[in-house]
């Protein structure tokens, strides 16, 4: 014997609207399925992942995700919220976040050497698979900036992120506008090649590294905790600092 179907009416807001076909966006629509199943199911069978989710009103009561639906339940998705109110509400996201460390996937390589360039801390590691990133996600509380949908599905990832440009310098705009990292940013700062903090160092204690028209018409050096990479401020530093500009001038 077959159960009868389960009915469904689902309305997303926002840019949650990105995830959805053109004809079920900004609207309420219908579902029918087959079976009794979690609101985070249902949410992520329509294309929208989990971690894009602030909260969840089934019949206008807030849940969480565990929460089991009904024939006939009324369910209304919203994104995380920026500045309305909803502090009486269960936020999903578990926000407030205090210090936001990312962890990016292989395919968000350029993106995540500009976040670097900007001071903002971005792990990345391109020998992780899909299953590891969602496992050190969640152990060490990064959020995870991706393109992959499916990624961002897996049951153990808390924050996460999808973005939506393509290209590198508005995926830039687009991630800082998002999280409000404008006040965080501090250019030159990290190193772009792994991630950590550079010091200042005197010129003696890098000399050896240093080739001999460096030697000559540079001073000042800075050096990576981690990986040792020396950075100066060389023939390149004008149009990186003019790349930090351009960000603070669209992002103010």
């Amino acid at each position: 014997m077959t159960s009868a179907p389960i009915f469904v009416t689902l309305r997303f807001y926002e840019e949650l609207n990105d995830f959805l076909p053109a004809s079920r966006r900004k609207i309420r629509f219908r579902r029918s399925l087959n079976h009794n199943t979690t609101v985070k199911d249902v949410i992520e069978s329509c294309g929208v992942p989990h971690p894009e989710v602030d909260l969840v009103l089934v019949n206008g009561v807030s849940v969480d995700f565990s929460c089991r639906i009904k024939s006939g339940d009324d369910i209304s998705v919203y994104p995380v919220f920026e500045s309305l109110d909803i502090s009486a509400e269960t936020h999903l996201s578990g926000r407030p976040l205090r210090r936001l460390r990312f962890l990016a996937d292989v395919h968000l390589g350029k993106l995540t050497r500009k976040l670097r360039l900007l001071g903002i801390d971005v792990c990345e590691n391109p020998e992780l698979k899909d299953a590891d990133l969602a496992r050190i996600a969640a152990e060490s509380g990064l959020i995870i900036l991706t393109r992959d949908r499916r990624l961002l599905m897996r049951k153990e990832i808390k924050k996460g992120y999808y973005v939506r440009s393509v290209h590198p310098n508005d995926q830039i705009l687009e991630v800082i506008k998002r999280f409000d990292l404008r006040d965080s940013l501090t250019p030159f700062e990290r190193c772009t090649s792994c991630n950590e903090l550079l010091v200042i160092v005197a010129m003696e204690e890098v000399i050896n590294l240093l080739k001999p028209l460096t030697k000559k018409y540079y001073r000042n050096f800075s050096r990576c905790t981690g990986c040792g990479k020396v950075y100066w401020q060389g023939a390149h530093h004008k149009r990186l600092l003019g790349f930090v500009n351009w960000v603070s001038a669209r992002t103010a």
